[in-house]
This record gives C-alpha cells, structure tokens and sequence, in this order.
C-alpha cells in the first residue's frame, strides 16, 4: 500500500498555537565518560575510524567510518555508548572482518537484510554493554528496538536465533581484537552459603 502525504514547514504555516510547537532546541548534559566503555572502543586495535560531532550515528562502509552525534546530545551517558556500540557492530560486518554484509542480499532501508543487519547490531551492542557494565541503563531501549525489526521479519523465530550468534560473533571479534590493556568489567561473583550452625 503506497501512500503520500503533503509536508509543510512550521514557519509557512499560520494559526498553529504556540504551546502546540515542540521545541527545537538540542539536548546538551555533562558528559561523564564511562572507562569501561572508553578503552574498549579505545584498544580495539583494529576498529573503523570513529568520527564524533557528527549529525547522524552511522556506519559507512565505503569509506571504513563510524560517524556519531557528540556525546553531550544524548540523554544519558549509557545511550551514547550503547550507540556507538551499535555502529561498531556494523562494522565488524566489513569484507575486512567477518564479511558478514555479503551474506545479506541488500543493505537498502526496505529490504529484510537491513532489518536482519540491524538487529544484528543491536543485538551486539547489547552484549557490549553487559561487558562494559552499563546493560541496567540501556537494556529496555535495545529490547524495544530489537522488538520493532522483528515486526517487520513478521517474527521469524529462526532469525533471532541466527542474529544472536551473528551478534555473539561480531562481539567476539570485537574482544578478540582489543590491545592487552583491555579489561573487561569483573563479573560480580555469586554469593556463598556459609554454615553458620554451631554445634553446642
């Protein structure tokens, strides 16, 4: 079903009330720099170029270039990580990689590999930030993303499956990757029951 609509500029438009305007003003917050996330994007020893101060977050294969808005847009530190975690996982899909674009028949926006290649990175991002420690501030948004591609799969419960190890596999590479100064967030051990009966 094709549909058209005919768009106008707020400024051509008279009468519109104005507490009906959204305002257009960016979002601007302290960026407070979160270390874990720093050095693995920082030690991935053989990572895209990352462009910041961008106006859109995007992967661009030809060129090998992760392009990202400055931090200080978004509303949380998190939200900024997980995003440019996001466009990493983009990138280990390059020939140079894991070549993991050629399996998809097209990268165009209405095409199922996009959404495929898509969920795939959010997939990614999501265990990247597990890694880094940040996944309580981030998980709800990469579900609800995650959620949307896969209406548009129709559900395809055998891609989800596929998409995980895809995503496990770009991780890996990501780690694999990374200079020896690497550390990952310390896993937070289980707690122990301890005996505490005393025999009298």
């Amino acid at each position: 079903m094709l549909r058209y609509y005919r768009v106008f500029h707020v400024d051509d438009v008279e009468g519109i009330d104005p507490d009906k305007i959204p305002g257009n003003t960016a979002h601007d917050h302290n960026f407070d720099p979160i270390a874990s996330c720093e050095q693995l994007i920082q030690f991935w020893s053989d990572s895209p170029v990352i462009k910041l101060d961008q106006k859109k977050a995007c992967y661009i294969p030809s060129l090998d270039e992760v392009h990202m808005p400055g931090a200080r847009t978004f509303f949380q530190d998190e939200e900024f990580y997980s995003t440019i975690f996001h466009e990493c996982v983009h990138a280990t899909g390059a020939r140079k990689r894991l070549n993991r674009h050629e399996r998809f028949s097209s990268l165009n926006f209405a095409d199922s590999g996009y959404s495929q290649e898509e969920m795939v990175a959010e997939m990614g991002a999501a265990y990247l930030c597990g890694i880094c420690g940040i996944e309580n501030a981030t998980i709800n948004n990469s579900a609800a993303y995650i959620q949307g591609w896969l209406k548009k799969l129709k559900s395809d419960k055998k891609f989800i499956v596929m998409a995980s190890g895809l995503a496990q596999k770009a991780v890996d590479y990501i780690l694999d990757h990374q200079d020896s100064s690497f550390k990952p967030v310390p896993k937070k051990k289980k707690p122990q029951i301890v005996n505490t009966s005393i025999s009298l």
